[in-house]
């Protein structure tokens, strides 16, 4: 049974994505709001709801390890395999702003949550009620940035033209199908790897955190199957900001969570990993299929050092 809802946790996944891409895409065109900004906020809030649901279930049962680690992991794998995959299948044109502005923020979340965890080896509920109040920041000025950009917003690529009860539709249900599906994915992998005698810690980094990012993938790699390079892109830097910002601050509000010496070297991977994909964009404001192939290398041998250490 658990292989079945594996595969049905997939399946919803995959056309969750196709749905909810579409319905955005539709909306950035009827709101002249750029493509980018619908994939920092509506797509990202909506990949980013399986962390948020296992990381704050997890604060509740007092499994911090699970938290912490489901965080951390997913935004390792949304960089390296989600930004790598997608640039397999088209090369990712990055803005200069995207390279300025949020993608910096994305690197400054990473570090902040380090110094957080150094600090007193613990997410507080200090920690967490700061992390709240930079996330709220957060949304205001991407508020703020979607009003500039709307007016200078004249062209719109090739988008299909749905009325507003149907995006709508197209949103809620694609997102719907997202969380389920994670949900699904996530729950029959941890059971099958639970059989096969795997720690939970080790669950927490590998099976939930690619689990809770499939829908970080699979939308991302649809949006860049379908030109919308600029929401795959954000989706992945929105979703990384939302997990660190918003998941981690209310886990933390909700409960303090202890910060292992495992967590810090793995806070520090992120960080180092985030200036690497920086890098790779800066140098020729996109993500090449080399790059992307480099990235998906160096996550499999992240991986290796996961299973060794």
């Amino acid at each position: 049974m658990d292989y079945v809802l594996l595969l049905a946790g997939f399946i919803l996944l995959i056309k969750g994505a196709d749905y909810f891409v579409e319905g955005s895409a539709s909306v950035a065109a009827k709101l002249r709001v750029p493509p980018i900004i619908i994939g920092l906020t509506v797509v990202a809030m909506g990949t980013s709801a399986p962390e948020c649901a296992v990381s704050i279930a997890a604060s509740f049962k007092g499994d911090n390890a699970v938290a912490i680690s489901n965080v951390i992991g997913s935004n390792i794998f949304n960089l390296m395999m989600v930004c790598g995959i997608c640039a397999l299948f088209s090369p990712l044109a990055v803005k200069a702003k995207t390279l300025k502005k949020e993608f910096p923020l994305s690197v400054l979340a990473a570090v902040l949550l380090l110094a957080a965890g150094y600090l007193g080896m613990e997410i507080s509920r200090l920690d967490g009620l700061v992390l709240l109040a930079l996330f709220t920041a957060f949304l205001i000025w991407l508020v703020m940035e979607a009003r500039k950009a709307r007016s200078g917003q004249d062209e719109q690529g090739e988008v299909r033209n749905l009325n507003g009860w149907l995006c709508l539709f197209y949103i809620a249900g694609g997102m719907a199908a997202i969380v389920v599906g994670g949900d699904l994915v996530v729950d029959s992998a941890t059971a099958i790897a639970e059989s096969f005698g795997l720690s939970p810690t080790f669950i927490g980094l590998t099976i939930v955190a690619m689990g809770t990012s499939l829908p970080e993938l699979v939308t991302s790699v649809v949006a860049a199957r379908k030109g919308e390079a600029d929401m795959a892109l954000g989706n992945v830097i929105g979703s990384n900001l939302f997990n660190i910002l918003l998941v981690l601050g209310l886990a933390g509000a909700i409960s303090p969570m202890e910060v292992l010496m495992e967590n810090l070297i793995d806070g520090i991977i992120l960080i180092g990993m985030s200036s690497i994909v920086w890098i790779f964009a800066w140098c020729k404001k996109q993500i090449s299929r080399a790059e992307g192939a480099a990235m998906v290398v160096i996550y499999a041998v992240y991986m290796g050092y996961i299973c060794i250490r």
